[in-house]
């Protein structure tokens, strides 16, 4: 295991998140409504207060692209985001259990707003990511003709696709092309 169960989880979650949001022309914006974010936030199991909005999800939405940005930062510049996420909310780390989950870090009140539970959810995360030195696991698709992002947490460090079908997209596209190539 590279890192702790709820520390892969807020990684992931911060990758759907930031996915969510159109990052090509071609792409489109998957949290317009505030029926989405309930059903973003079911997927992913987030507790604590809602407020089931239009200010909630501007607020979730404003945070997709400072999230992305950590996606492509030097270490320098991911330390500086973290640490102005956590201040922002004034993070407290603390133990806690809930649900089927045993030990793990919370750092804002369940009460807090939404947008500031994920933003700190997510900097909590990257504090073990950038303390153990793998930045280098957070990656956009190799696709071309993508640009979600991409948490590697294989044992090879070898993941280059997002989980949308575009490693399957090119593996088919090399697989044609060799067989095109051995016909001619």
């Amino acid at each position: 295991m590279i890192f702790a169960h709820d520390t892969t989880v807020a990684l992931r979650g911060a990758a759907a998140l930031v996915n969510t949001a159109a990052a090509l022309p071609s792409d489109t914006d998957d949290l317009t409504t505030v029926d989405d974010l309930d059903r973003f936030v079911r997927e992913w199991e987030w507790t604590g207060s809602r407020r089931h909005d239009e200010n909630e999800l501007a607020a979730v939405r404003a945070l997709r692209p400072r999230l992305r940005a950590l996606w492509t930062a030097s270490c320098d510049e991911a330390v500086e985001a973290v640490n102005t996420l956590l201040s922002e909310a004034q993070a407290l780390p603390q133990l806690v259990r809930h649900g089927e989950w045993s030990w793990h870090l919370h750092a804002t009140s369940p009460d807090a707003p939404l947008a500031t539970r994920m933003a700190v959810e997510a900097a909590m995360a990257l504090v073990d990511v950038i303390r153990a030195d793998e930045l280098d696991r957070l990656r956009v698709c190799s696709a071309p003709d993508c640009a979600d992002v991409v948490v590697d947490l294989s044992k090879n460090r070898s993941k280059r696709y997002c989980d949308g079908g575009c490693g399957n997209r090119a593996n088919v596209a090399a697989y044609r092309a060799r067989r095109s190539g051995a016909r001619s």
